[in-house]
């Protein structure tokens, strides 16, 4: 066992969790009330967490930890670049209801996602757990690249009201870059990398669980 993958796993995993409890409990005192300001109690958490989780190409890469880096490389450009650009930068953003929704989905992800890592590091795998965390992606992952696309949607005209991130490029380019315009077309690509992932997550689904399907049938 490595034990820095095994705290890294932990601390991820402990992360989460509080992310994930803490707004189930927010919303059972509060109320509809915990919405708007669920980015000011919980958004440096996440922000910490999505930013640790850049790490993990790393740890592909050094071969410290097993899993495929363009898989990780979108789903991590993904989340970096619509909670730092999309979220973080504009203010009116960050009390809708669309970052509560994102929010949830995402650590309610990744606390299975870290649990099941935390303790394969450890040689321990679980029937069920393997199986939540290779088919709860089918139906969350779908609706969080929906709240994705609905929160640059909410985004453009705050971009386009304040000119956030657009810029005059210097000579010899000497172009504006309109950013609103940058986010349309990410969102267009943000459908083509949600179905790269989608099909790379099926096809480890499948490779993981047809597995675990012989070895039932042959005990």
């Amino acid at each position: 066992m490595n034990p820095y993958i095994f705290c890294y796993y932990l601390i991820q995993f402990c992360g989460h969790s509080w992310i994930f409890i803490n707004m189930i409990i927010r919303f059972l005192i509060f109320g509809e009330d915990s919405v708007a300001d669920t980015f000011y109690s919980i958004g440096l958490v996440m922000r910490v967490c999505q930013s640790s989780s850049i790490l993990e190409l790393l740890h592909i890469r050094l071969s410290i930890a097993e899993d495929h880096f363009l898989l990780r490389l979108l789903q991590i450009a993904e989340r970096i670049i619509i909670l730092f650009v999309v979220i973080v930068s504009q203010e009116e953003i960050q009390g809708k209801c669309v970052v509560c929704i994102l929010f949830f989905l995402w650590s309610f992800l990744d606390v299975v996602r870290y649990t099941y890592c935390m303790l394969a590091v450890t040689g321990t795998y679980f029937q069920e757990l393997t199986w939540l965390h290779y088919t709860l992606w089918i139906p969350l992952y779908p609706l969080s690249v929906l709240a994705e696309e609905f929160a640059i949607y909410e985004s453009l005209p705050h971009f386009e009201t304040y000119g956030t991130y657009s810029t005059q490029l210097p000579l010899p380019f000497d172009i504006s870059v309109y950013f609103p315009y940058v986010l349309k077309i990410y969102m267009a690509m943000l459908f083509g990398g949600a179905y790269l992932i989608v099909r790379c997550l099926y096809m480890e689904r499948k490779a993981q669980l047809g597995s675990w399907t012989i070895k039932a049938k042959r005990s």
